[in-house]
């Protein structure tokens, strides 16, 4: 059977064909935040199989995979490249109404133009399809970005790295996608975990020149870091928290934490909270001084499964939404900034869908007339970037604030196969609007809508983030 992916899927109606096909489908994608590894991009990595490009890191795929009681062996175990892609086709018709179904049949006919379910009838001769397509030099790592149009791909970086493949990139020169390093300086708020803390403040160290044994030199390394991340292109920092800090110590209060957590004392979490806010607000000092957007994903409850989280490590499918109370903290935060002229461009993702409306509203709060939707409601993120939770978050935001200065959607994946996302979300949009133009909510402008449309696909990202996009065909 083949696939159920028209080119009208998702799209009911004239008008939202219309406005698909004519302003969003060519659209070149603005992928502003994501973890694609740099290094696999400087050198145009070749993969050996559909495994490794399709499922190997995909956590996504392994909590689907593990509720379809396969075992972790052919998830993050020592399974062979091809046994784990066929536990994974078993998998596949099971995840009706999940969006891996809609992910796993687009990204089959995006990239390798296969249209047949996948299943575990269809599954070895997709598997030789791909393979064969996979080994020739157009599908490295460079063809697939252009083959997807991507005009701006924004990596996620620690303060540690030493933007090594960020430069080998730009010097050579060879691809037309501009790819940009984003400064992620989590870690440096882990004084609650001495021993991990502290080792990472010796990389720190290494890195910047700075001596680190004092707060003042800490602070000094993290501005060095944040210029040198300057100095090759980033313009985007990104912080993963529960919640705000709400609580900004003093620098002498601030001084006397650092000091005990580098002696080896773990921080309270008061001392935690306090230590971190001051953090935060210098790092939005940071991002203010040079210019930058800064990023706030909030709400991820991480690492609840301890037995297999120890065993296997972070980031393998052990996550999800957290309910901790919001909006005091994100208030008290952007309001700290504000007050004395220090909030730079902010993007808030939140995680819960309860918070859409606190978010929808706040962001509000701190628009200040100097930039266009200074202040963004970022798209549906992880468990909400699916079709019903980015439709929850364009409705909020069409209703609380500016949907038409929206910066659009993301990929927030670590593979090199996700860009069908941005076609997704492009699809539910223009869906969205004609839906409302057919019941006479909208009126029939196509020059209107079809402009509001190109902004959020892409041309409000352009001018939001003051990047240079490549010249993608």
């Amino acid at each position: 059977m083949k696939t159920f992916i028209t080119d009208d899927f998702l799209l009911h109606g004239a008008t939202a064909r219309t406005l698909y096909h004519t302003f969003a489908r060519d659209q070149p994608i603005f992928d502003y935040h994501g973890h694609l590894p740099p290094a696999l991009i400087a050198s145009n990595h070749q993969f050996r199989n559909l495994f490794e490009v399709w499922l190997a890191g995909d956590h996504y795929k392994w909590r689907a995979m593990r509720s379809n009681g396969v075992k972790e062996k052919f998830c993050t175990g020592d399974a062979d490249d091809y046994e784990k892609f066929l536990a994974y086709a078993r998998t596949v018709p099971q995840t009706l109404r999940n969006p891996l179904y809609h992910w796993t049949h687009l990204e089959l006919l995006r990239y390798f133009g296969i249209d047949d379910l996948l299943n575990e009838s269809t599954a070895p001769e997709i598997w030789r399809r791909a393979n064969e397509q996979l080994a020739r030099d157009d599908f490295r790592v460079h063809g697939l970005l252009e083959r997807s149009r991507v005009a701006v791909v924004c990596t996620t970086d620690d303060p540690t790295d030493d933007l090594a493949a960020h430069r080998q990139i730009r010097n050579e020169g060879k691809l037309r996608t501009r790819v940009y390093p984003t400064f992620r300086p989590d870690k440096a708020l882990g004084v609650h975990e001495p021993e991990s803390f502290n080792a990472w403040v010796k990389k720190l160290e290494e890195i910047s020149g700075e001596d680190c044994s004092k707060l003042g030199g800490f602070l000094q390394a993290l501005d060095k870091r944040h210029e040198a991340f300057h100095q090759i292109g980033g313009r985007l920092s990104d912080h993963g928290l529960n919640v705000c800090p709400a609580r900004f110590a003093p620098e002498k209060q601030a001084r006397k934490i650092f000091a005990a957590v580098r002696k080896g004392k773990a921080a309270s979490p008061k001392e935690w909270e306090a230590f971190s806010g001051f953090l935060m607000i210098f790092f939005g000092h940071l991002d203010a001084k040079r210019g930058w957007v800064k990023q706030l994903h909030l709400g991820a409850q991480r690492n609840n499964n301890t037995r297999l989280v120890q065993a296997l490590g972070p980031d393998t499918g052990f996550d999800s939404i957290g309910d901790w109370p919001q909006a005091g903290a994100v208030a008290r935060y952007l309001d700290a900034l504000d007050s004395d002229s220090s909030l730079p461009k902010t993007i808030i993702y939140n995680l819960n869908p309860a918070d859409n409306y606190v978010m929808g509203t706040m962001i509000g709060n701190f628009q200040d007339g100097s930039v266009p939707g200074k202040i963004q409601f970022g798209s549906g993120w992880w468990f909400l970037d699916q079709k019903e939770g980015m439709e929850w978050q364009i409705n909020a935001l069409s209703h609380l604030g500016l949907l038409s200065r929206f910066v659009g959607m993301l990929t927030d994946s670590r593979s090199f196969l996700s860009f069908p996302r941005h076609e997704y979300f492009r699809r539910i949009l223009c869906n969205l609007i004609g839906g409302d133009v057919e019941r006479g909510e909208l009126p029939h402008d196509l020059e209107l809508l079809g402009g509001m449309v190109r902004g959020i696909c892409h041309d409000n990202a352009l001018a939001y983030f003051g990047l240079e996009a490549g010249a993608v065909v």
